[in-house]
């Protein structure tokens, strides 16, 4: 017996989360198993920052990070080539 894929969806709640969430529900199959973690709750939260997930929505399926949702998030090498905290 097959067992199901397991897709899960890290949102905040947001208009582009709930927009994520409508997609993963319109793309899924009989074969996956779709759960929603609302990363305002602590647990949910502390979960995704130890996955490393470092923007909303994030996707994982079957325990791996979407390849769309790697990579993303603020970091500070970035920020301050933007010129963030450098005087004008």
């Amino acid at each position: 017996m097959k067992t199901k894929r397991q897709i899960e969806v890290f949102s905040a709640g947001c208009a582009v989360c709930e927009e994520t969430i409508a997609l993963i529900h319109q793309l899924s199959c009989s074969s996956c198993e779709v759960t929603v973690l609302d990363t305002h709750k602590p647990d949910i939260a502390a979960r995704a920052k130890k996955l490393g997930i470092r923007s909303l929505p994030a996707v994982m399926i079957n325990g791996q990070l979407a390849g769309c949702c790697t990579g993303r998030g603020p970091n500070e090498q970035s920020l301050r080539a933007a010129g963030l905290g450098q005087a004008l």
